[in-house]
């Protein structure tokens, strides 16, 4: 950087669109901002804060895109610029500004379960790589320790920050084991003959701009949009009557899951609300066949949360090959006995990779039941049970139930945070059962489709370790303590392209190996660009 620039280091701080999310993770904010501000003053660097906090608004975050664009539109474009995220926040706040930003662009999060701001810096990652934006990131539980200050320091001198990537391979064709390439050869030629579809109930969820795959890549893969709205879905879901949301409530009571009611709306579950989630389950699924889609993905923020409690119930269960019956018009019950692939919060890169998943594994013998979470947070396991680093992957709502340890009987539905769901709703949650997993995520770089795969495991903990967990995330949300071969905390944030991460079960360490190969497989056949990423479970190299 230039001397001038090194003077002086604009800041920039992007929130969520809900009010009530802002004010609560405010002191988050503020008490990170101060962390960096001493350690660049330590530098002799001055942090400016390029925007005010409101005292009105009771929080100093961007949340509009319009306001972001206001707030670009003064600053110098040549500046050195730090976006430091401790909370979750809407990408396409900032993506117009930072589009046409020419100076050297950091992003910094916290590290943090209670405050997300890694899950928020790791979406507007995606968004920025998608967009073809140059940026640089940096991670750090309080800004003191020597990975910070040396990747910092780099930034400072020289605008950008180089993080080792050793775990990355390119996919060759010739490490492919031959049924794995046989199998995805012919899954790529079904899927070219016979197209799928993609449900998409609104895009563009909480500001994923990295969560939209342009059509035209997707047709490469056999793959189509079917353009659904939101509002469709909320009259569908008024036409089923409450006998047969009845109907499958009591179908999830007699498989042993656990609903926690209450009565007051504004706080607590209510059997309204669930009858309303059992409603929308059913309309959901008869919309998916009625025009014939393979996987369908709900946005649900925002505007669906403003008519009906959460979305979670029904993703839960439609990702699940068990699950209540639906009928539809000619009274056949629809997909029987199999999971419709449901992607949360519209993400479409985790649409692509759950059909991919779904198709794979089904040839395979294997559960099809597959999820994404949000790659929320990781820690060393104090109990003493595991050397290993362990993630903590918490999707914001539900699982399919064949994932928690006791299927339906291990399972539990509460409400919702208030802060974020006004209406309520149950989540779908549980701790995952311990497995071999594997672990994918379909991404958007220079115009292209791509995607990482590797291979890890889910572990069991003692309670009370788990209890910690949940206690420092979402204790609402469901849990899965995972282990990720060959790649390291920091290995994984400096190459992740999202704030979602798809996993899937196989049965045994070696099945999982021919599921990833496959899948890997067949994604390259169909135009990915495809990478393994660690190791395999026996510990060898890709």
């Amino acid at each position: 950087m230039k001397t001038r620039a090194q003077k002086t280091v604009l800041l920039v701080a992007n929130g969520d669109l809900r009010p009530s999310a802002n004010e609560v993770c405010w002191p988050a904010q503020e008490a990170m901002e101060e962390q960096l501000r001493a350690a660049l003053t330590r530098r002799g660097v001055r942090l400016v804060r390029a925007h005010p906090f409101r005292p009105e608004r009771q929080h100093g975050f961007i949340s509009s895109q319009q306001e972001g664009m206001e707030v670009f539109a003064r600053l110098d474009p040549a500046a050195p610029l730090i976006v430091a995220e401790a909370v979750w926040q809407y990408s396409h706040h900032l993506l117009a500004g930072l589009i046409s930003h020419r100076g050297p662009l950091l992003t910094v999060a916290n590290w943090s379960g209670t405050w997300p701001g890694l899950v928020g810096m790791l979406n507007l990652n995606g968004c920025l790589t998608k967009a073809g934006v140059q940026y640089s990131s940096l991670w750090s539980e309080d800004f003191t320790d020597a990975f910070f200050q040396r990747g910092l320091d780099a930034w400072l001198a020289h605008g950008a920050v180089r993080h080792p990537t050793p775990h990355v391979h390119a996919l060759a064709r010739g490490r492919v084991p031959a049924r794995a390439r046989r199998l995805a050869d012919r899954l790529a030629a079904e899927l070219r003959r016979r197209k799928a579809i993609l449900g998409v109930f609104d895009e563009g969820c909480m500001g994923m701009y990295n969560a939209i795959i342009p059509d035209e890549l997707l047709f490469a893969c056999g793959v189509y949009k079917e353009r659904l709205s939101q509002s469709a879905l909320y009259y569908a879901a008024t036409q089923v009557p409450e006998r047969e949301a009845r109907a499958i409530h009591r179908w999830l009571r007699a498989r042993g899951m656990k609903f926690h009611l209450g009565t007051d709306e504004a706080t607590e579950l209510t059997a309204r609300q669930v009858l309303w989630q059992c409603r929308t389950y059913a309309a959901a699924l008869r919309i998916a066949d009625d025009f014939g889609c393979d996987a369908i993905g709900i946005q649900y923020q925002q505007g669906l949360k403003d008519l009906l409690p959460a979305s979670d119930l029904a993703e839960g269960l439609l990702n699940n090959a068990e699950r209540p019956p639906v009928a539809n018009a000619a009274g056949r019950i629809i997909r029987d006995g199999d999971a419709l692939p449901t992607f949360n919060e519209v993400d479409e890169c985790a649409g692509l990779d759950a059909l991919f998943t779904h198709r794979v594994h089904r040839a395979l013998g294997q559960p099809v039941e597959t999820t994404l979470h949000d790659l929320r947070w990781g820690d060393a396991d104090r109990s003493g049970t595991t050397d290993d680093y362990v993630w903590v992957f918490l999707i914001s709502g539900s699982v399919p139930p064949a994932h928690n340890t006791g299927g339906y009987r291990g399972t539990d539905s509460v409400r919702q945070p208030p802060m974020y769901f006004r209406l309520g709703g149950g989540t779908v949650r549980g701790v995952s059962h311990p497995g071999e997993i594997v672990w994918s995520r379909v991404f958007v770089e220079h115009g292209r489709l791509k995607m990482d795969l590797g291979r890890g495991r889910a572990v069991a903990l003692p309670p009370a370790e788990t209890d910690r967990r949940w206690r420092e995330t979402t204790p609402q949300w469901p849990i899965m303590h995972a282990v990720t071969y060959g790649v390291s905390r920091d290995q994984m944030m400096a190459r992740h392209k999202s704030n979602h991460i798809q996993v899937a079960y196989a049965h045994t360490a070696r099945e999982a190996d021919l599921a990833m190969y496959t899948k890997a497989a067949l994604a390259a056949n169909l135009g990915l660009e495809v990478s393994l990423c660690g190791t395999a479970a026996e510990g060898r190299g890709f």
